[in-house]
């Protein structure tokens, strides 16, 4: 744990340690203390922004992957402190919800997916597992299982069960896993067994589960069909009775005396039309009795008679 000066720190500082002392420490130690700052910032001052501010300066300080092996005895010690201050930063990303960022933040300061420490690599298989996207380590995951140098690590035959049940079988990927358990040493006979009964297992499901998927979508396709089929069916019922209500208005419009019905009409716009109660009657009245005395004299002329002689 940090001192009082450390947690009465600003989170935001981009420089968290300063002064003589501190710049007379080793690269190891001053990295040893940003791995103990970070720690104490995630875990007890939930500031996830400044721990991974410090595993930055930390993991920078420390320089990329294989530099650790010109520092002599300290070797050790600088690899422990760099995947510590991996972890730390894997887990302050995740809490931000920055967790696409965690891969291309670790291989800044590791030059190749192979090198990454087997404990990060299992944090980084457990987190985009949880995360339902297991694709992002595949080929992570099947370049540091085939280097030879990762081969001989003691926690090669548990990470390659890991990826292979958290990666593999849910991608589907059956022939690379069955693969990869063959050409596997570190598995003794036994757990080669199990583990191939496992690939055929999860095999079988993921064929029923496509099965059922298929059967499911010819369903609905079927469904469509069936309702595409009835609705033209539908309608076309609709029309003939909208065709049968037509002819059966037309026939009875054929019967109506067409003259009558239009003299009705004309008399009762007349009534409307000639109403005494009106203002707009006047008018209409003396130019209909003009205009019918008009036609009268144009059809009856008067009679001439002659003059009556005494």
């Amino acid at each position: 744990m940090r001192s009082e000066l450390a947690a009465a720190e600003p989170s935001g500082a981009a420089e968290p340690l300063a002064g003589p002392l501190v710049a007379a420490m080793s690269a190891p130690a001053r990295a040893a203390s940003l791995l103990e700052e970070a720690t104490d910032l995630l875990v007890l001052h939930r500031d996830f922004a400044a721990a991974l501010e410090r595993c930055e300066a930390g993991c920078g300080s420390l320089g990329p992957a294989g530099a650790e092996a010109e520092a002599g005895a300290e070797a050790g010690s600088s690899a422990e402190v760099k995947c510590s201050l991996c972890v730390v930063g894997i887990q302050a990303l995740a809490e931000m919800n920055r967790w696409r960022e965690v891969l291309p933040w670790l291989l800044q300061y590791y030059e190749a997916p192979e090198q990454l420490p087997a404990k990060v690599l299992e944090l980084c298989i457990l987190l985009y597992s949880k995360v339902r996207e297991p694709q992002v380590m595949l080929e992570v995951g099947s370049s540091w299982l085939r280097d030879i140098t990762n081969k001989s690590l003691p926690e090669y035959s548990s990470l390659l069960e890991l990826y292979l049940l958290r990666v593999l079988l849910p991608l589907g990927q059956f022939e690379e896993a069955e693969e990869l358990v063959r050409g596997c040493e570190a598995l003794d006979s036994a757990q080669q067994l199990a583990l191939l009964r496992t690939i055929c297992e999860s095999q079988c499901q993921w064929s029923q589960q496509e099965e059922m998927h298929s059967v499911a979508e010819e369903q609905q396709g079927t469904t469509r069909e069936a309702v595409l089929g009835a609705l033209p069916q539908k309608l076309l019922a609709m029309l003939t009775l909208l065709r049968r209500a037509l002819t059966s208005i037309s026939s009875h419009f054929y019967l109506i005396p067409y003259k009558k019905m239009l003299l009705a009409v004309f008399m009762l716009y007349l009534v409307v039309r000639l109403d005494p109660a009106s203002p707009t009657s006047l008018p209409f009245l003396y130019r209909l009795v003009q205009l019918f005395r008009q036609a009268w004299a144009a059809v009856f002329p008067p009679v001439r008679r002659p003059p009556v002689q005494d």
